[in-house]
């Protein structure tokens, strides 16, 4: 059984080894997250464990029944209402529904435990499976995503209405 739960610090070294096995495999879709990352990583992970504890984010691991990570789900920006989704799952279980699935919980949680009433998310053009994501979990494109928000990729925004109703899912 797999489980999405909250970031915490004892999953540190789980979510070091999740980038490390997939950093290639991330970096054919999506930049890199460079070496710098790598080697200030604890520092990295004690900030983003502050920014959720802040309130500024809310940080989501898809974790094996061995607390294996098969993918991060993030909120960030959470603000007005909304907040700005990105994820990524592990090559060995992706093309398998897992990151769709995750999507639409995250969704779920946004509106419920967050109270938000949208979320909207990047995409590059060339990244054709997290748009196939973004579009089954229930988002539409809104426009073009400038080359900033994506590391210099053309891209689209999609956004997605959430029901705030317990259960709704995505509108």
């Amino acid at each position: 059984m797999v489980e999405l739960t909250l970031l915490r610090a004892d999953h540190a070294e789980a979510v070091l080894a999740f980038e490390v096995a997939n950093r290639a495999y991330f970096a054919a879709s999506v930049p890199d997250r460079g070496d710098a990352f790598f080697a200030r990583y604890a520092e990295r992970f004690r900030a983003l464990l502050a920014e959720q504890e802040a309130g500024d984010c809310a940080f989501h691991l898809l974790l094996a029944e061995d607390g294996a990570v098969l993918g991060r789900f993030n909120l960030v920006d959470i603000g007005g209402g909304g907040a700005v989704l990105g994820y990524r799952v592990a090559q060995h279980v992706a093309g398998r529904g897992v990151a769709t699935s995750a999507v639409r919980e995250v969704c779920r949680l946004a509106a419920v435990r967050y109270g938000l009433g949208h979320l909207r998310a990047a995409a590059a053009e060339e990244n054709v499976a997290s748009r196939r994501v973004l579009l089954k979990a229930g988002f539409v494109p809104v426009g073009p995503a400038d080359p900033k928000d994506l590391s210099g990729r053309q891209g689209t925004w999609y956004r997605c209405g959430l029901d705030a109703v317990a259960g709704g899912g995505p509108r």
